[in-house]
């Protein structure tokens, strides 16, 4: 059975960065959680595995379990990860090797990935069993809102778990948390307009699972809010030209159905809400938009007929990605009844990097006693304290070269649209971050 972990709120500010040779900040965990053991999914994998690198980067007296079914994939991580590390083969989809690989452990990061057309949270329901702290970087809508549902067992439980806490859905909700924050107040208007839009060029070098979640999206019509009703929109439509500003430029984006829109919706209260993603090079894009034309929506939302085209497409992206490179962006637009307008953006080189540091910052979170008994949203504060919020950004901007919070668009574009007479009322994040 997993160690308690500290749930007060003074755990938080004993957790302050430390500057190492590496290039990362290590985290001061407070001495009950300092040598946890975090067991990872996936963690072989291309998310888990750099969520493990940079667990073991951020805080190197944690000890990393390596949960993966190919002992000789899980066993090269271990050999990367060096000391503070193990292997477990865990099956994901039996309740009983799960809830023996947990019953060791404080934390488990769930990254066994997909979550679309899942249709039990077996890992959250171990977790809840054998009172293991849980994130997991879901980014499924219905599988995100049925892991809520279990929220009043992990409190009786007394089990602290998030929900999306990966780098979008997952960070992105905490930049939108706190720009919804910041408008209210500063601002005598009140938010009407969230819009998410994410950018990746090729698959951001995360592998097949990725690839695999792009597709089976594809099959899911795409939910939306429009002054507070629940609207219902065609795949990968709408298309957006959206400004990423330093590092990235403009880029296309179009409409997915992800669950920070619902989330955001409910948790926030912004009644207008949406996002979309787009890709590079441009002609994937269009492949996108063909495939929902092309296949039918009960194909696409197969997972075993998804495999299938993901083992046809795989060489091609592959190739195509070692040419377009992995860099990622999100970009956060909130619009107030007063016209006032701020965004928040966050650019990366490497998705494949980035990935892992958003999620070991969401685990850290967690570790530290930022998150009470319950399941939740990053963007809830009993999720993610408001407190803790900019200490997980600054986490998680590490190694960033464009991390803005709180400004007006026309100040992080790179061609501005409107330059507007004055600023005034819209306030600057403590930190603002850019790098060539």
């Amino acid at each position: 059975m997993a160690r308690s972990l500290l749930q007060s709120s003074t755990a938080t500010l004993m957790a302050r960065a430390t500057a190492t040779e590496t290039g990362y900040s290590t985290a001061q965990l407070p001495p009950k959680t300092r040598n946890s053991r975090v067991l990872i999914l996936g963690g072989s994998g291309r998310v888990g595995g750099s969520t493990a690198i940079a667990l073991s980067n951020l805080s190197p007296q944690l000890q990393i379990v390596v949960g993966c079914r190919n002992r000789e994939k899980g066993a090269a991580m271990v050999d990367k990860l060096g000391k503070n590390s193990e292997i477990a083969q865990v099956n994901i989809d039996n309740m009983d090797s799960l809830e023996t690989a947990l019953r060791d452990v404080d934390l488990v990061v769930h990254a066994a990935g997909p979550f679309q057309q899942a249709e039990k949270c077996t890992v959250l329901e171990a977790a809840i069993e054998t009172k293991t702290a849980y994130v997991d970087v879901c980014d499924d809508t219905s599988y995100a809102f049925r892991a809520k549902s279990l929220n009043n067992r992990a409190k009786a439980a007394n089990v602290p778990a998030i929900t999306t806490g990966g780098i979008y859905p997952g960070v992105s909700n905490v930049m939108a948390a706190e720009l919804v924050r910041a408008a209210r107040s500063e601002s005598k208007g009140e938010p009407k307009r969230l819009r998410f839009s994410y950018y990746t060029a090729g698959t951001g070098g995360a592998g097949p699972t990725i690839l695999a979640t792009s597709f089976l999206l594809l099959g899911e019509e795409v939910v939306a809010y429009n002054k507070g009703e629940k609207i219902k929109l065609k795949p990968y439509s709408g298309m957006l030209s959206v400004d990423f500003g330093k590092g990235i430029k403009t880029k296309d984006v179009f409409l997915l159905n992800l669950p920070e829109v619902r989330s955001t919706h409910e948790v926030l209260g912004v009644p207008t809400v949406s996002a979309r993603f787009g890709t590079a090079p441009f002609f994937w894009n269009w492949g996108m938009a063909a495939m929902t034309k092309l296949l039918p929506a009960e194909y696409l939302r197969d997972r075993s007929k998804v495999q299938q085209l993901v083992k046809w497409f795989d060489p091609v992206v592959r190739a195509v990605d070692g040419i377009v490179g992995e860099r990622v962006s999100m970009r956060v637009d909130l619009e107030c009844s007063d016209g006032r307008n701020t965004v928040g953006v966050f650019s990366h080189k490497k998705l494949s990097v980035s990935v892992g540091i958003a999620t070991a910052s969401f685990a850290l979170a967690v570790l530290e006693g930022s998150t009470e008994p319950g399941v939740w949203f990053p963007e809830e504060p009993e999720g993610i304290a408001i407190e803790a919020r900019e200490l997980l950004l600054e986490r998680a901007a590490q190694g960033t070269i464009n991390f803005v919070m709180n400004k007006a668009p026309w100040m992080v574009e790179t061609n501005p649209k409107e330059l507007p007479h004055h600023t005034e009322g819209v306030g600057c994040y403590k930190f603002v971050k850019t790098r060539e």
